[in-house]
């Protein structure tokens, strides 16, 4: 198979189009419609079901493109590992995290690292999704469980703890709560869904602190993003229960019932087992290393 008409398979796959592919490679519409014709006389078979919307692949297109797709991603690594021959680390590095781990610990730190490496071009992907890294949707990732495919590298980089937290302003409208029993004469705000973490608590354990157990307390506003939980504790609607990195050095909310600790969860830093020698990651996971050591709550 030619590879040229692979690659632009490839890219109409996955923009659907014949137009929004040529786009992308800077060719025409009927050009790319000619190589995809031609690919389909190579190998005798209908790779797409074409309409009136766009293209859907067809069974066989499936495994063609499930087989181009490997292909490009390990080219990708292999583009960037080459890439690498340099002595000092240069080029893009590609990182997905939480978006609450990501926002409120992780950007702040990167203008120290750029510093560092001024030949490194981090683009920060947040998101609560794990993003495939096999596939080059990202070159490492922060995740808040241990992956489970068998070709990724994995470091604990740290412990997530969480405790209850509330604005200065609830408290002097609504008072201080002295037990988690006490919650109940209170508006709180909570987690919106469970995540699967490992741990067999859920994340909006506050609605289940100080209840009869299957009996939990209604929440006043439920959001599905911790970092929208955070605004919302801190615009003094309720109580809430953050994880500690998410307020570190934050003075719009206060900690309350300190001995109470809700879940605690590891953070892991993943990459492919083919970017284990990539000077970009050694570096980015050296600093992370530094920091977390540095920092204390």
């Amino acid at each position: 198979m030619d590879w040229d008409k692979i690659r632009i398979f490839h890219a109409v796959a996955e923009a659907g189009s014949f137009t929004r592919a040529g786009d992308v490679l800077g060719l025409s519409q009927s050009a790319i419609s000619r190589q995809i014709s031609s690919l389909e006389e190579d190998l005798t078979t209908t790779l797409f079901h074409r309409h009136a919307r766009g293209l859907l692949l067809t069974e066989q297109g499936e495994v063609l493109f499930r087989t181009a797709h490997d292909v490009v991603g390990k080219l990708a690594i292999t583009e960037a590992l080459i890439s690498e021959s340099h002595n000092r680390p240069e080029g893009e590095l590609k990182v997905t995290a939480p978006v609450g781990l990501g926002s409120t610990w992780l950007t702040p730190r990167m203008k120290e690292f750029t510093e560092l490496y001024p030949d490194m071009q981090v683009q920060l992907l947040l998101d609560d999704r794990a993003l495939d890294l096999g596939m080059r949707e990202a070159d490492l990732a922060l995740r808040l469980s241990p992956p489970t495919q068998a070709d990724l590298v994995q470091r604990r980089l740290l412990t997530v703890h969480h405790h209850i937290f509330a604005s200065p302003s609830y408290l002097q409208r609504n008072g201080v709560p002295q037990t988690p029993e006490d919650l109940d004469n209170h508006k709180v705000v909570s987690y919106g869904q469970r995540i699967g973490l490992p741990t067999p608590n859920p994340v909006n354990w506050i609605e289940y602190l100080g209840r009869p157990e299957n009996n939990p307390r209604p929440a006043v506003l439920t959001v599905n993003n911790i970092y929208g939980v955070l605004q919302a504790v801190e615009s003094g609607l309720g109580i809430g229960a953050l994880p500690d990195y998410l307020v570190q050095q934050n003075s719009k909310v206060v900690p309350i019932l300190p001995e109470t600790e809700g879940p605690t969860y590891d953070v892991y830093f993943v990459y492919p087992e083919e970017m284990r020698n990539s000077k970009r990651i050694g570096v980015f996971r050296d600093f992370l290393l530094r920091k977390i050591a540095e920092w204390t709550f």
